[in-house]
């Protein structure tokens, strides 16, 4: 008498179900934080002693084979644990051997930068093309924010947060509003408040608010690929704010907007 499919498949299915599985979590290790872990554990084992300043930026590039902008994340990292220390004009020093702090294993903010930049492109290209008198009402009322936070000396994020969801409302797709939402809110994380305390400025903001006009000025005409350039130049923009050198001084001096 033959056996039937139950009986084949139980004995495997009892003896899979008696061994043991050592599952462990799996975590992705992104470029800058593999950096990080490498350079704290320099630090860790004494190679790099406290007072100690660490190579420059383009020095570590070259000897770990990788971009400035990624090694730039992982100082920025580094310092938010406060393992380190940026001193303008002077370089990078190590002020603490251990830290009890770990930066959220989020996305760098330049890698963000760049994910934006090439989805909020087309979405600026999507909003030319439905422009209504609400959308430019809305755009406009964020670009009125933006100036009047940057009048009190404070940031204007709410205002560039509203700006940009409301052209990915335009497109109709709560799936992309979903994601330019995540990625824009990844400015409230520990590592892009780092960066604006380095990068941001009145004068930079400024500058970021005339190139959010250029993109209302095209969605407007209804121009999509005037929308589409003049989002992706904003945020090239934007990327290149935070990829820059670091600030001197005088550079550090320059009006700094308080967070709202």
């Amino acid at each position: 008498m033959g056996l039937n499919f139950g009986q084949l498949v139980r004995p495997i299915y009892q003896k899979t179900e008696s061994i043991a599985m050592p599952f462990q979590p799996i975590e992705p290790r992104r470029l800058y934080r593999q950096i990080a872990d490498q350079l704290r554990q320099h630090i860790q084992r004494g190679e790099f002693p406290v007072g100690a300043k660490l190579p420059t930026e383009r020095d570590l590039a070259q000897k770990l084979g990788v971009s400035r902008p990624s090694v730039r994340e992982a100082l920025i990292a580094l310092e938010v644990e406060g393992l380190i220390e940026v001193r303008m004009s002077a370089g990078i020093f190590v002020v603490a051997r251990e830290s009890s702090r770990r930066v959220e294993s989020g996305h760098g903010p330049l890698e963000t930068i760049r994910a934006r930049q090439v989805l909020e492109s087309e979405l600026a290209a999507t909003a030319a093309g439905v422009a209504h008198p609400a959308l430019i009402d809305g755009l406009a009322a964020a670009l009125r924010s933006m100036r009047d936070d940057i009048d009190r000396a404070v940031m204007p994020i709410s205002g560039d947060r509203d700006f940009h969801l409301r052209i990915a409302q335009a497109s109709d797709n709560s799936v992309l509003l979903s994601v330019v939402t995540q990625l824009f809110d990844e400015r409230y994380g520990a590592l892009f408040k780092r960066f604006g305390t380095h990068f941001e400025r009145e004068r930079t903001w400024r500058a970021a608010v005339q190139e959010h006009q250029a993109v209302l000025d095209a969605i407007a005409a209804r121009d999509p690929a005037a929308a589409r350039q003049a989002m992706h130049i904003h945020l090239g923009h934007s990327h290149d704010r935070f990829a820059d050198v670091w600030p001197t001084d005088s550079a550090a001096a320059e009006t700094l907007l308080a967070r709202p």
